[in-house]
């Protein structure tokens, strides 16, 4: 009895449209490759990120920034 109801017809897109949803997608394969492989740093300090978790430490002195 519950039958469900058809979809209409999905309208055609523009050419804007199709290309901006192309760049859109693009762009996010481009942000999803930077975030899973982060360039290597030469010499760089072990462990997390001291920028990002708010203090670094070296030689026994933490400072804040």
């Amino acid at each position: 009895m519950d039958q469900p109801q058809p979809t209409p017809p999905r309208k055609a897109l523009t050419p804007q449209a199709q290309r901006a949803l192309a760049e859109a997608d693009e762009r996010r394969r481009a942000a999803e490759a930077a975030r899973t492989n982060p360039p290597n740093e030469i010499n760089g300090r072990e462990g997390p990120d001291p920028v990002r978790y708010g203090d670094w430490e070296k030689n026994g002195i933490a400072s804040d920034f």
